[in-house]
């Protein structure tokens, strides 16, 4: 499935990046390797060697669907909760987790993120119920789950990601293709980029710029974030091996605030006022796009994606009534404004309601 038109796999997230407000949801699309995003995929071959990023209008403040359902906490619901998988959501899932204790103080939850890769291994070990993953499963994944239950797992759509580039808050830069992402990224280029990219001189820079290296952070292997980005912005190339792989998001923003000719990728939600999120084009002389929910839902910015929780729910069986109550509240109108509290973008009622039809 796709992060492409919001709305059927986001429902719209549909071809691109997640063109949200499409219209009606549609059955999402097989699961692949990591979401891909077709604008990217479509990119002619050149790119300039110098971005020429138009001024982005100011970002509107989000807010949440009024439309959304509001929740209705109900009665014996008590016991333990465990949550294991992606770094990307796990401040979300505190938040969550914090929220819904407030309303059932009888409840214990535990989370735990190391990676989108251990979610479909904890699902599956029954050691957790909830498999929080900042991309979506890979067949092999779904494979195993199935191998094991006869069955496949469900996937939650719980919120949008704009997958940033981000720079040290005084870096000049107005914006990046993605062809020239993937020239600073990968050692392969496979997004067509006429040469490698070390240094920012090589993107026009002026001035001490010139001659300044660039220093890159990311996200280890066991990341969604990782795939995604893999994915998408290096046409499924390899990185250069000077990456400087982190542990988790929070670590690559902070090793980009500290050094000045840095660049790293991390969720939009760990932003920090020592950074800045580069806009970016899907194509190599296309509009630059800055990462706002307006460009996530229009699917202008080419790195938006979906943030997904997956659960073991038999199929004709309702899922059990603890973890199906917790994820009502991540997609009532309380769970959806902390999202926006923790930097992320809110869910439309259209993707909402499918995603508790799947529930039910």
């Amino acid at each position: 499935m796709k992060i492409h038109t919001l709305l059927p796999p986001l429902l719209g997230l549909a071809v691109a990046g997640i063109a949200l407000f499409a219209g009606a949801a549609q059955a999402p699309p097989s699961a692949s390797e990591g979401a891909t995003l077709p604008r990217a995929a479509e990119a002619p071959p050149a790119a300039p060697a110098v971005p020429a990023a138009p001024a982005s209008a100011p970002a509107r403040s989000v807010e949440v669907d009024p439309s959304l359902p509001l929740y209705s906490p109900v009665s014996g619901v008590t016991g333990n909760l465990n949550s294991i998988g992606s770094d990307t959501l796990n401040n979300l899932l505190t938040l969550w987790a914090e929220g819904f204790r407030q309303r059932y103080p009888n409840v214990n939850i535990q989370v735990e993120g190391k990676g989108s890769s251990t979610a479909p291994v904890a699902l599956i070990e029954g050691t957790a119920q909830l498999g929080p993953m900042s991309r979506e499963m890979k067949n092999s994944e779904i494979d195993a789950f199935e191998r094991k239950f006869g069955y496949k797992p469900t996937e939650i759509k719980v919120a949008i990601d704009a997958l940033a580039v981000f720079v040290h808050k005084d870096n000049p830069v107005e914006g990046l293709s993605l062809q020239q992402v993937d020239a600073i990224f990968s050692s392969g280029r496979k997004l067509g980029a006429p040469a490698d990219i070390a240094s920012w001189g090589q993107l026009g820079l002026t001035g001490a710029w010139v001659g300044r290296p660039m220093s890159l952070f990311g996200r280890n292997s066991a990341s969604g974030t990782y795939g995604f980005f893999k994915e998408v912005a290096l046409g499924k190339g390899d990185f250069k091996r000077n990456v400087k792989e982190q542990p988790g998001s929070s670590s690559v923003v902070q090793g980009v605030a500290a050094d000045l000719g840095a660049i790293g990728y991390s969720g939009i939600g760990y932003a920090t006022a020592s950074v800045r999120a580069v806009p970016l084009s899907a194509g190599p002389r296309g509009e630059h796009f800055a990462a706002t929910y307006e460009n996530c839902l229009s699917g202008d910015y080419p790195l938006a994606r979906f943030l997904y929780i997956y659960v073991n729910k038999r199929p004709g069986q309702p899922i059990d009534r603890l973890t199906g109550e917790f994820l009502r509240f991540v997609l009532s109108q309380e769970g959806q404004q902390i999202v926006v509290k923790d930097g992320y973008f809110p869910m439309p009622k259209t993707v909402v309601d499918e995603m508790l039809a799947a529930l039910n």
